[in-house]
């Protein structure tokens, strides 16, 4: 009792599918209760009720697969066997049954070898498994039934209403899609890794103290979600195996790219494997004494936090499927990390550590490079994910930009705009003061007319493009800003975006 409880706690889906299949064995049982049915089939309606034992899987996906193998073997087969059949009764009574056993020894060993090839052996290795049985049972029973052509009929129709009755009530009955999991469990292996990455530092520089047992026992336990990862290949293959079978659902076209999907999850399956090294040396017999440790503490933890920040940019990006160069700026912020510590390291701050002590951090040291090294990496490998399937951008809105001087940074009002352009709008208002020092230069009027600035954002190339759109001798010229999550006025008030104002004759 206790452990159906926890099965359903972990998973409540897999009470609703247990619902299900007892529907449809319910459903395809009325082909044997019902009289006017049976009549027409008779036991061969029994098969109907074994295909949806032997169809009727977890998620869409596999029901799909298995039921079109299942309808498209039972054809083959069925039409190969009525031909052997039909061949054989020429040769007559002596060598009909030898030429039977031939044709069901050839189609055997055939079919069996087959099934070793690996591109078949994924998505069509039920469909030959159903393919020897049922030409062997057509071909054989043939020999001793008269009307083998309506036996075929009757055992491929029930077979189809077998399936077609899993694939219909698996679609419209709380339907589990194998390509939702993917996703999702993809996005829940960057959590883990970014949660590994960020509580590295306090892990590693900060030293144990001795307190609640069962408290240290849980972080250590939470630490150590990545430990899933490493044996996550064959749940990823077979989930995007069945995927490929699925129909459009959601925001998941037909063709959607589950084979990027699998390249994402290996790159995370390595960096799983660096992290659980590194993960080894908290418990090492060979401690780095933390006085050493703390000459590299800066560049140490500034790797692995923005490492694990990049990670988490890139699970949000998975989430909402949207594009986003967010996790492109903490990549850049965990590579110069990597150049501040190379620099320290060569300055010789580690002359004095002993041999042994030695080893095991420059161990880490090294890990933690190839770790941000695989950020890298797997970030280009999102990218390649987010345009093949099609993920949408980010909103974007329009700003106003009020100067105050010539040569200051202004301040950024978003704007409020039903349109959809992608350009945004920045308009610099002359300041009184400083137009009229230059009014009076020139001996012209004091009060200018406001110049106009069309600044378009390219998120790709985090670069911006000017226009002007007056003809007024005043130049505005931007430098390259992020366009991630920060808004605009934060990026101006941090000194991210600048603008020069220039006059020219």
């Amino acid at each position: 009792m206790r452990e159906g409880r926890r099965v359903g706690k972990e998973d409540p889906r897999r009470v609703v599918h247990a619902l299900k299949v007892g529907l449809a064995l319910a459903l395809v049982s009325s082909f044997y209760y019902y009289q006017p049915l049976y009549d027409n089939f008779g036991v061969n309606a029994m098969w109907a009720v074994m295909t949806v034992v032997v169809v009727f899987e977890f998620s869409v996906g596999a029901t799909l697969g298995k039921g079109i193998n299942r309808a498209v073997a039972t054809l083959v087969a069925g039409g190969l066997g009525l031909g052997a059949h039909h061949l054989a009764s020429f040769s007559g009574p002596t060598i009909e049954p030898i030429l039977l056993a031939i044709f069901v020894f050839v189609q055997a060993a055939l079919s069996t070898f087959v099934r070793f090839f690996p591109r078949v052996k994924a998505r069509y290795d039920y469909g030959i498994l159903i393919f020897i049985l049922t030409f062997s049972l057509i071909s054989v029973s043939g020999f001793r039934e008269d009307e083998i052509l309506d036996l075929a009929h009757k055992r491929l129709s029930t077979v189809i209403m077998g399936g077609v009755s899993c694939v219909l009530i698996s679609i419209f009955v709380c339907p589990v899609w194998a390509g939702q999991d993917l996703h999702s469990l993809l996005a829940s292996n960057f959590d883990k890794l970014s949660h590994f990455l960020q509580e590295f530092g306090d892990e590693y520089f900060e030293a144990t103290k001795d307190g609640d047992i069962k408290e240290v026992e849980k972080k250590r336990k939470n630490l150590e979600r990545y430990k899933s990862i490493l044996n996550s290949k064959s749940n990823e293959e077979a989930l995007a195996n069945f995927a490929k079978w699925e129909p459009r659902h959601g925001q998941f076209r037909f063709r959607h790219p589950w084979k990027q999907y699998l390249d994402v999850a290996a790159l995370l399956r390595q960096c799983a494997y660096r992290i659980d090294t590194l993960n080894s040396y908290f418990n090492s017999d060979v401690q780095v004494p933390m006085d050493i440790k703390k000459k590299l503490e800066e560049p140490l933890r500034r790797m692995s936090l923005e490492s694990g920040k990049s990670m988490q940019e890139m699970s949000n990006s998975l989430k909402k499927m949207t594009k986003s160069s967010s996790s492109d700026i903490h990549v850049l912020n965990s590579q110069s990390a990597c150049k501040d510590l190379s620099t320290l390291i060569k300055s010789g701050i580690l002359n004095d550590v002993e041999p042994q002590q030695m080893i095991s951090l420059l161990t880490t040291v090294s890990l933690l490079i190839d770790i941000v090294n695989l950020t890298e990496e797997i970030s280009k490998s999102v990218h390649e994910l987010a345009s093949a399937a099609r993920f949408t951008n980010k909103k974007k809105s329009k700003v106003s930009f009020e100067k105050s001087n010539p040569v200051s940074i202004g301040r950024v009002k978003p704007i409020i705009s039903n349109d959809d352009d992608d350009d945004h709008v920045v308009t610099i208002l002359g300041d009184v003061d400083t137009s009229n020092h230059v009014d009076q230069s020139r001996g012209g009027s004091s009060m200018d007319s406001s110049n106009h600035v069309v600044i378009k954002i390219d998120d790709d190339e985090d670069s911006i493009h000017e226009k002007h759109e007056d003809s007024s001798n005043v130049h505005v010229h931007t430098t390259c800003v992020s366009c991630g999550q920060t808004s605009a006025s934060d990026v101006c008030n941090s000194g991210n975006k600048r603008i020069d104002n220039r006059e020219t004759k």
